[in-house]
């Protein structure tokens, strides 16, 4: 046993040892959106290029820690593939260190398939064998389904003035009721892309049979001649009771692939949808929180169900005449020309477009009506932009308003909420500045933007309008 050293006698010959305090610098984390990307494959052979499609997800850093960074890694980069084939993932991590700088170190694993769950394989080498051993797997998955609609796309199919560009292809619409194995496994397996490219969403409760999806399906030969079935696009729609004896249906989400998006493939599912609507009879087809995007191709799809509904026509004519006949532009409150309350409910009922989508398509329809166009913009002007303002402003509404808002309950959301009128009618939905000045700059904008979408639906609806 060594023997204990004993302090020298003498303080001062042995100069006292100084403490040395040590600084270090707290780990800055790295942002999960600055090391990570996505990429969709559909082969083994794409696995690993950087050539195959990259997708811009809605904020990858809401799944990683509380302020979206990644804490603990030097030189981290993640790359994860997703198969499109049977909807599988693989995540290649590379970092050149780890270490805990105060922040700890970021459970990786945990954090991939908060977004990934089940679909997250951990083998790379299993990951490269679905791509054959599941090559069938939406062929299987939508075998208990109903096809909707069945159209080939020799060349293309237009909608809206967009093509499908699907040459020697068909396309074709599978209904699925989500209450079953199969639609609940397919859906499971297409959440992790739910929760990227949509903005917002939740998984949808794949227990309840009021769950529909509607999968948009490519069916083509491959070089062995075998036909090949791949998943384009999706829906998810949710039917509501409507008292007495019909229902409701409410488009939830919806998405198009980023590979086969800008090609007028949603063009083609809202149209199937709108259809099924019509056909069923339902009482309305509305849409929860539509992007602008969407409501863009909805609206070219109702104004052309709309062009060619008879008893509308004379409606539209009747606002086109009284707009030809005076300087509306000249006087000090524009009329507002809203549509007759019968071809509102003409509209709903036999359209099934509810009375707030067919208000944004009457002023469409307007526009379509003036020839030459031209000639009457600015009484056409003056009267949006007395729309705009008494939507946002609650002016010259003429009557006030009601609102409605959701409260906190255990019962039917459906029917939890409270309504109340309000004293300058109804608020839009943008917050105004409460500054004057601001407040024009404000609507002028707001006006400017909504004349601009008018004019590119007209020509894309009838193209000589421009």
């Amino acid at each position: 046993m060594g023997k204990k050293q004993q302090p020298s006698a003498d303080p001062i010959t042995e100069p006292k040892k100084r403490r040395r305090v040590g600084f270090f610098d707290v780990d800055a984390g790295v942002e999960a959106n600055e090391c990570i990307k996505i990429y969709l494959v559909s082969s083994k052979e794409e696995v690993g290029s950087l050539d195959c499609f990259c997708i811009n997800p809605v904020d990858l850093n809401t799944f990683f820690e509380e302020d979206g960074k990644i804490y603990g890694y030097q030189g981290l980069k993640i790359t994860i593939w997703v198969s499109i084939v049977s909807f599988h993932a693989y995540a290649d991590i590379a970092f050149q260190s780890t270490s805990d700088a105060g922040k700890g170190i970021t459970d990786l694993k945990s954090s991939l398939q908060s977004i990934f769950a089940e679909t997250l394989v951990e083998n790379k080498d299993d990951f490269l064998q679905t791509f054959s051993t599941e090559n069938d797997f939406i062929r299987s998955a939508v075998t208990s389904g109903e096809v909707l609609q069945h159209k080939a796309s020799n060349g293309h199919i237009s909608h809206c003035n967009s093509h499908l560009e699907a040459a020697g292809s068909d396309l074709e619409v599978v209904r699925m009721v989500v209450d079953n194995i199969a639609t609940g496994h397919l859906y499971s397996r297409l959440v992790p892309l739910v929760l990227l490219l949509i903005d917002g969403s939740n998984p949808i409760d794949v227990t309840d049979p009021r769950w529909e999806l509607y999968l948009l399906i490519q069916k083509k030969k491959d070089q062995q001649g075998d036909i090949q079935h791949r998943l384009l696009g999706f829906s998810a729609v949710y039917r509501f009771f409507h008292y007495p004896d019909s229902t409701r249906m409410r488009l939830s989400q919806i998405l198009i692939l980023p590979p086969y998006q800008r090609k007028g493939y949603g063009s083609y599912l809202v149209e199937v949808l709108s259809n099924v609507a019509i056909a069923e009879n339902v009482h309305d087809f509305t849409v929860e929180e539509p992007l602008d995007s969407f409501q863009h191709v909805r609206t070219c799809v109702d104004i052309q169900h709309l062009l060619a509904f008879e008893p509308i026509q004379d409606a539209v004519k009747s606002a086109v005449l009284q707009l030809k006949q005076g300087k509306l532009s000249k006087k000090i409150h524009a009329p507002r020309f809203v549509p007759p309350a019968s071809a509102v409910e003409d509209a709903r009922k036999n359209l099934k477009i509810n009375k707030k989508q067919f208000f944004q398509c009457w002023e469409i329809l307007i526009y379509l009506g003036l020839d030459p166009v031209d000639k009457y913009m600015e009484d056409y002007i003056a009267i949006v932009s007395n729309r705009v303002r008494a939507d946002i402003l609650g002016k010259d509404s003429g009557t006030a308003g009601k609102r409605v808002i959701d409260v906190l309950s255990t019962c039917d959301p459906e029917t939890s909420f409270v309504m109340f009128r309000s004293q300058d009618g109804e608020p839009g939905s943008v917050q105004m500045d409460g500054n004057q000045t601001n407040q024009e700059e404000q609507l002028q904008q707001l006006f400017d933007e909504r004349i601009e979408e008018i004019k590119l639906i007209a020509q894309k609806v009838s193209p000589h309008h421009v």
